[in-house]
């Protein structure tokens, strides 16, 4: 039964076609923007940032299956989690759809939810935090890799296109982590205390679970918390050498669909 039960484990570890397709849509419109090669720059920029942001999703949600299974989760390969296919997650819609429509509305990376782990396999406290934090981490990790050509000072001979598009997807991670660390219930952060705070309390506070990221995505539309959070955000990405001007830049190109309708800032003008 052990031998039959890793063959199963090898095969549910194998990636998807449709990530992979999905990863190839970033490479190909990266290269799109890099090179000008595409006649619509804004389209171009919309794919790639796009395709990365769902990429990263991928990543978050397999960062959570991966740390639970080694955590003693053996029941996370036979769901698929372990594939990076988006169509595999339990919600879906939370995972991928309303990000990404989030991203299109209003530029905000908001947080997907999380893959379904039997946290009853799992033991130790620790254990549990970290399966909660990986997720999040991925994020600041991708954020990293976005920023380190700005802190680096490596953006000699980098078409602008490129850079706002890499200043708004960092912008997009930045906003993820944050905002799945929040010790809310229903994200990423109160799953990391969650396992040091009383039973009775935890009790009393899962009803509210499922209404955790619709609270907090209602208080960022509160103008005064909108302008705390997002000074913060970025007074961060300032940090890493990522400016203002030009992540709002990658929004305004991401918005390719503004210059049929004449409401593209012609400041960030990259091209046709």
């Amino acid at each position: 039964m052990t031998t039959a039960y890793r063959r199963s484990d090898r095969s549910d570890r194998r990636i998807s076609p449709v990530f992979l397709v999905i990863a190839a849509v970033m490479v190909l419109a990266g290269w799109a923007v890099w090179t000008g090669f595409a006649e619509q720059t804004g389209f171009a920029v919309f794919l790639f940032v796009t395709a990365a942001w769902i990429v990263s999703l991928c990543l978050h949600e397999y960062a959570h299956a991966r740390t639970a299974l080694h955590s003693g989760d053996v029941s996370i390969g036979a769901k698929g989690y372990l594939t990076l296919n988006p169509l595999k997650y339990t919600h879906a819609l939370l995972s991928i759809v309303l990000p990404v429509l989030f991203v299109i509305m209003g530029g905000i990376g908001l947080p997907g939810g999380a893959v379904y782990i039997e946290r009853g396999r799992i033991s130790g406290r620790w254990k549990h935090s970290l399966v909660s934090a990986a997720g999040p981490l991925t994020n600041v990790l991708f954020a990293v890799v976005c920023t380190a050509p700005f802190w680096l000072d490596a953006l000699d001979g980098v078409p602008a296109a490129f850079r706002f598009a890499l200043a708004f997807l960092a912008l997009l991670q930045v906003t993820a982590a944050i905002l799945n660390f929040l010790p809310v219930p229903g994200l990423d952060g109160y799953g990391v205390i969650e396992p040091w705070l009383s039973y009775g309390f935890r009790r009393q506070v899962a009803p509210f679970a499922p209404f955790g990221l619709l609270a907090v995505f209602a208080l960022l539309w509160v103008p005064e918390l909108n302008t705390v959070f997002f000074d913060a955000v970025h007074a961060l990405l300032r940090e890493l050498g990522v400016s203002e001007f030009e992540t709002y830049c990658g929004l305004d190109t991401y918005r390719f669909w503004q210059e049929w309708f004449g409401d593209s800032s012609p400041v960030c003008a990259v091209g046709a």
